[in-house]
């Protein structure tokens, strides 16, 4: 798996160079010599730093587990014909987890052994960025003419390709560490593998540290706070995620059309996740009909504010596969002084590298 993943992520970042999210680059295989060996070339300038992160992140959680005396399996590598080229990788706890000291540390592992390589990763793209002449004009000679502001003469006012949204920590890097005349407009990062590569890195590692579930974020939140103070807390983030996501999506000036085909099925889509949430389905159903009701009201006070679709995919998963509370330890002891300072950094991370939308 990890070697299919590996040829997946490089046909991606083939596709991404060409400025594209599409469907992988399967067109590599039709070309030869040197043709072939540059495209796969630029692939692998993506493929091998971002996939490299992604083990560390998850060889953090294997050998955290391991010490702790948890049987778990080796890292599952996910493979994915388009986008990114991978669902990123997974590892499979074997035995139950008996401490919310354990949940913690191995939890928190993961995304604090990726963060460590991704940073110095940012850093290297940022301090290896080749001059514009040498690779941007020759990806578009068009733009040559008009030297470094090019951005001005290119970009029709009001126009946007597909940008990658900088978190906050990329463009502290980007403004400390880069060469200002070598930095590419936020239309072209994606002509950038290396850069693509370290930002994309931030990204994952900050939606492992949403503080939802048992996702990453979850397990070291519920080691700061314990079960009780933690549930109380995830539902209440977990409806602030489902109403920014489904933001806009329905207004009342939609047409007849939008609200005839998509009510019927968001109605659904909430209803879903909302069902075993709170102690009953009519509860739930009460909960998913007032957040739609609050993003209808929120269009119209604030018309021009849009959400995420794409995490409505994301809630789903959480609210029905994995859940959004946490399950008890038996030993529910309190953490360390050290490890709620480690925990507390660990929040901090998670805002400095998350964006609510990474594309637009």
């Amino acid at each position: 798996m990890f070697l299919v993943t590996l040829v997946t992520t490089t046909l991606a970042g083939v596709q991404l160079t060409r400025g594209d999210l599409g469907f992988l680059a399967l067109d590599v295989f039709e070309l030869r010599g040197v043709a072939f060996s540059e495209e796969v070339q630029r692939g692998l300038w993506f493929a091998l730093p971002f996939l490299g992160v992604l083990t560390v992140h998850e060889f953090g959680h294997y050998f955290t587990a391991r010490r702790n005396r948890v049987r778990t399996s080796l890292p599952y590598y996910i493979p994915f014909p388009m986008g990114l080229g991978t669902f990123g990788a997974i590892i499979r706890i074997k035995e139950r987890i008996f401490s919310r000291r354990e949940f913690f540390d191995i939890g928190l592992a993961g995304p604090l052994a990726g963060f460590v390589v991704a940073v110095p990763l940012l850093i290297y793209g940022f301090t290896h960025l080749p001059p514009l002449e040498d690779y941007l004009f020759k990806i578009h000679p068009e733009y040559a003419q008009y030297g470094a502001d090019y951005a001005h003469y290119v970009y029709p006012p009001g126009e946007q390709g597909i940008t990658l949204v900088k978190p906050l920590l990329y463009q502290f890097l980007e403004a400390t560490v880069a060469d200002p005349t070598r930095l590419p407009h936020a239309n072209e990062l994606l002509h950038y593998p290396v850069l693509l590569a370290g930002a994309l890195s931030l990204f994952f590692t900050a939606l492992n540290l949403l503080p939802m579930g048992q996702l990453d974020g979850g397990h070291i939140l519920y080691g700061l706070l314990g079960r009780r103070r933690f549930n109380r807390l995830a539902l209440a983030l977990y409806i602030g995620f489902i109403f920014y996501a489904g933001l806009g999506m329905f207004t009342f000036e939609s047409n007849w059309q939008h609200w005839l085909y998509g009510g019927p099925v968001y109605a659904l889509y909430l209803g879903i996740i909302f069902w075993r949430v709170l102690p009953t389905p009519r509860q739930g159903l009460l909960l998913g009909a007032s957040i739609w009701a609050a993003q209808l009201a929120f269009t119209v006070a604030a018309p021009t504010i849009m959400g995420n679709p794409g995490w409505l995919i994301f809630g789903l998963l959480l609210g029905r596969l994995t859940g959004i509370y946490h399950p008890p330890a038996p030993d529910e002891r309190p953490l360390s002084a050290s490890r709620k300072v480690l925990g507390w950094v660990m929040i901090l991370i998670f805002v400095l590298c998350f964006t609510p939308s990474p594309f637009k």
